[in-house]
């Protein structure tokens, strides 16, 4: 499927969803407890419903209430379970797999054709290091891990994911011995790996922080019953503001910013440093834009959701914007690197991909493309507020913003958007 985007102004009010880290979190958290915990302002979504599925898989009684989930009885450690299937998941199925391996039978876990592309392997050699048996083809899905842990010492590389991380901190409190966590190298996208122990903490389990971002420990404990309310969705705010700023006319962004870290809050910063006026009253965010952004140069290694929706500033930029140390985003559900580079240069930016990221530069003379999203939520929203941007552009996959925003299409077209399905 595809969409066509002409050039549109926006204008009017629009509520950010809920964060979709934090409710693959709290849903798994909350199936660990069960008594009847709840999850509320849940974001609904292809991915969050693939966690809920997969909790319910491992044994877990989930009753949904309009916005909320309530847990009734807990994920059954023991239960016998063949096979779950996480769909696009990466959240999913990392987490599930520290999960899994509490469990003394063997677990198949696997995904779509994109999932089964993305690794796996650092965090199977984790849980083998602690009594698991993980078998895969070339360290990706679908894999089969066998319990049950133990816990102890244990080894994981923080280069790739940080979701393998907060895999084994969400199983470590239920092993025998706790685990003592050392991240090996530099711990990419940090602030998930805060999102995973400020969730942990909600629901009454302690995380013991030796070295910031190096080494962690959890002795054994037993989650506690919570009520846990999901903020909202930075990434999902930052394409928003993209937007905002390139195409709109007294756009109001509204929902609570919260207290709990997100490190895509970071996209604020950048888009002051680049000259937005940003206006923060009563959870109600407005932006004021200056005829030319500024441009400048930016460290996504902890945020790199960003990558789509800064990319496309450069549409608008009176200098060029280097993005970097963001070589991780390669392995998200696509390259993002290399999409971005290749299809934002068919509008006519001037792009110089690099290995961990790339410059973009502003062309005058931008027209009209075919934009490939390669099934990627977040490429086809930014490509879609691009093509708002420019007008006269084809966006393929609308169909993947259920992963994550599922409702992107009509509240956008709500504000004004140009946007037609094919």
């Amino acid at each position: 499927m595809k969409c066509k985007v002409e050039k549109s102004r926006i204008s009017g009010q629009i509520v950010c969803p809920p964060n979709k880290s934090y409710t693959h979190r709290a849903i798994f958290l909350a199936s660990l407890v069960g008594k009847n915990s709840m999850v509320e302002n849940v974001l609904f979504s292809a991915d969050t419903n693939a966690t809920i599925e997969t909790c319910k898989k491992f044994g877990a009684e989930i009753e949904i209430r309009d916005s909320s989930i309530i847990v009734k009885n807990p994920i059954k450690i023991g239960t016998k379970i063949s096979k779950i299937d996480t769909g696009n998941s990466g959240t999913t199925i990392r987490i599930a797999s520290g999960i899994a391996s509490l469990f003394s039978e063997e677990i198949t876990l696997t995904g779509d054709s994109s999932l089964q592309k993305r690794p796996m392997q650092p965090l199977l050699n984790a849980l083998s290091s602690i009594g698991a048996q993980c078998n895969s083809t070339d360290g990706k899905p679908p894999i089969k891990i066998r319990g049950k842990i133990l816990g102890g010492k244990v080894k994981i590389p923080g280069n790739f994911s940080s979701q393998f991380i907060s895999s084994l901190l969400i199983s470590g409190p239920l092993t025998e011995k706790g685990i003592n966590l050392t991240i090996e190298g530099n711990l990419v996208s940090k602030p998930y790996l805060d999102a995973t122990v400020a969730t942990m903490r909600k629901f009454g389990v302690s995380v013991q922080t030796l070295i910031p971002y190096k080494r962690y420990n959890i002795p054994p404990q037993i989650y506690k019953k919570s009520a846990f309310t999901v903020p909202i969705d930075f990434s999902s705010l930052a394409l928003l503001l993209s937007s905002a700023v390139l195409n709109g006319e007294n756009v109001t962004i509204e929902g609570s910013l919260g207290d709990l870290p997100q490190g895509d809050e970071i996209f604020i910063d950048i888009l002051e440093q680049m000259g937005v006026d940003i206006t923060i009253v009563d959870d109600r965010i407005k932006v004021r834009s200056p005829e030319k952004l500024k441009g400048g140069k930016f460290d996504l290694s902890n945020s790199p959701d960003l990558l789509p929706p800064l990319s496309i500033l450069a549409l608008n930029s009176s200098k060029p914007i280097e993005i970097f140390n963001v070589k991780h985003a390669r392995l998200k559900e696509t390259d993002r690197i290399a999409i971005i580079a290749r299809e934002i240069a068919k509008i006519g930016i001037k792009v110089l991909e690099k290995e961990d990221g790339m410059i973009l530069e502003f062309n005058e003379k931008t027209s009209g493309a075919e934009l490939n999203s390669e099934e990627d939520h977040r490429l086809f929203m930014a490509f879609c507020i691009a093509g708002m941007y420019v007008g006269n552009c084809t966006v393929t996959d609308p169909e993947s913003v259920r992963v994550s925003y599922p409702n992107f299409i009509e509240e956008m077209k709500h504000l004004g958007a140009k946007i037609q399905l094919l």
